[in-house]
């Protein structure tokens, strides 16, 4: 910690920060007005997959920068996950040194660019800015900015590789390529490792990829910041399930020498209540899979989903969102979520609430489906739902939801979307007894290290959280490399 202080010192002490902090006071940064994210007008938007934050031009991203106070006890460091050097990136921006705010950005984050989007920066860095816990103002907009220098770089074509240390002819093997795994490769491959990625699926990228639509965060994003990664030397191997296709064992035989399990929480959740078999009622994992990566939704796909005309999304999360947000995209007349707790307590982001509100999804909170009924054909058509109230708080600190005698309603859908939760994928488990695991099916690893019970598997992401965010599962990701890195050494 004294290390990263003293190098967070000498950073600020540079020349060019000081004269940068000379050029406002601090009153007149902190009277300006935070900016406003660019977005596609709702009526637009839901006519297609564009992108609904479109970013911000040089005048907003420098105007916002400038808000930065370069605080000599940057709190907002504190609250990210992979530890980026907040102010520096910020005030390169205010310097108009764009291309540098990318490097900075990429000394620590994989993902810049992806983060940038689907980051719930609220929650993280910008709760622990100045302006938020001292000012009581709005914090300076960090994921907007992050987003616009990661942007300008990829649209400039100048996109900066991290150097990485000479190759130690160490091989690692990666378990799974979303944000865990992509993250744990790229810093495995800074320190000189030889570092091959296993994906089970045909396409890289994990649930940056199928679980996240489009409008969100489109895929050539994600594609840009996977080539960055082959440009350090990492190697992908797609369609190929570790404990499937080959067992720890075989690949030990083939020279690996340690591994970073970051299979994810693929396993979805239903809610075990009448009538859940019937077709038309699928997981969101499902949906958002076979929509964001199978395609299914185009004409003369090989494997159509089925999307009506009034679609039920039983959740609150970021989850829910994306599965009733692309109901709509996919001409849904009716979408709804429906949520057993209050708005205050709905788990995903305010902007995604926003969006969907805009987008004129309906919201039935307070309420929890209890029957699905079908047509003659077995297809769903009718779902019972009842009203419910909220008690005392639970083991999560939310307040628990009681089910409501005599409120019970029947409401007409083509679709359901459970979006409940999910479970860890267990194939890893599974072909390894010896490893040990909790009673959800995560594996138990060393906290701080995240080492499990076998000495030379690591592991992070949902495998190890049962379900987070895109950047809790590459701070694990950065936290593997250096643990990894370390015993390695050690051994």
């Amino acid at each position: 910690m004294e290390d990263r202080d003293s190098y967070l010192k000498s950073e600020r002490a540079q020349q060019w920060r000081e004269d940068l902090r000379k050029k406002l006071k601090n009153k007149e940064r902190t009277q300006l007005a935070r900016v406003k994210m660019n977005e596609v007008d709702a009526h637009e938007r839901i006519q297609s997959y564009v992108e609904v934050n479109s970013g911000l031009n040089v005048e907003q991203a420098q105007k916002e920068a400038s808000r930065c106070i370069d605080c000599a006890n940057p709190t907002c460091i504190t609250g990210c996950p992979v530890e980026i050097n907040i102010p520096k990136f910020i005030k390169r921006i205010e310097q108009g040194e764009f291309l540098e705010a990318a490097k900075v950005l990429k000394e620590t984050s994989t993902l810049p660019a992806v983060c940038g989007r689907v980051c719930p920066q609220e929650k993280q860095c910008e709760a622990q800015c100045f302006y938020t816990q001292k000012l009581k103002k709005e914090p300076v907009a960090i994921g907007h900015l992050e987003r616009f220098a990661a942007d300008y770089e990829r649209e400039s074509g100048q996109i900066s590789i991290p150097e990485t240390k000479e190759k130690n002819g160490i091989q690692v093997a990666c378990i799974g390529s979303g944000p865990a795994g992509l993250t744990f490769a790229g810093e495995m491959a800074k320190k000189g490792y030889d570092v091959t990625v296993f994906e089970a699926l045909h396409e890289i990228g994990g649930v940056l990829k199928y679980g996240i639509p489009e409008f969100r965060l489109p895929n050539n994003i994600v594609d840009v910041e996977i080539d960055a990664l082959k440009k350090m030397g990492v190697k992908f191997e797609t369609n190929f399930i570790v404990g499937k296709t080959a067992t720890i064992e075989d690949l030990k035989e083939e020279g690996f020498r340690a591994f970073f399990t970051g299979s994810g929480a693929g396993l979805p959740r239903f809610m075990g209540i009448p009538g859940e078999n019937y077709i038309g009622i699928l997981s969101s994992n499902e949906y958002l899979t076979r929509i964001n990566l199978m395609h299914a939704a185009e004409q003369d796909t090989d494997t159509p989903v089925v999307s009506g005309k009034k679609v039920m999304v039983i959740g609150g999360g970021n989850t829910a969102m994306d599965s009733v947000r692309t109901a709509k995209r996919l001409g849904a007349e009716r979408a709804m979520i429906v949520y057993r707790r209050s708005m205050a307590e709905m788990p995903a982001r305010v902007e995604e609430i926003e969006h969907a509100k805009e987008e004129g999804i309906e919201f039935m909170t307070l309420t929890n489906p209890i029957e699905y009924f079908a047509d003659d054909n077995g297809r769903v058509n009718k779902v019972r739902v009842q009203k419910m109230e909220l008690g005392e708080p639970d083991a999560s600190g939310r307040r628990r939801p009681i089910p409501i005698e005599g409120s019970e309603e029947i409401i007409e859908v083509e679709t359901v979307v459970v979006s409940v939760g999910v479970s860890p994928n267990p194939i890893i488990p599974d072909s390894l007894p010896e490893l040990k695991t909790t009673k959800w099916g995560t594996i138990e690893v060393d906290q701080d290290k995240l080492q499990s019970s076998i000495p030379e598997m690591f592991a992070g992401g949902d495998i190890v959280r049962g379900g987070a965010t895109v950047i809790l599962a590459m701070g694990d990701g950065r936290r593997a490399a250096q643990s990894m890195d370390e015993y390695l050494k050690n051994k």
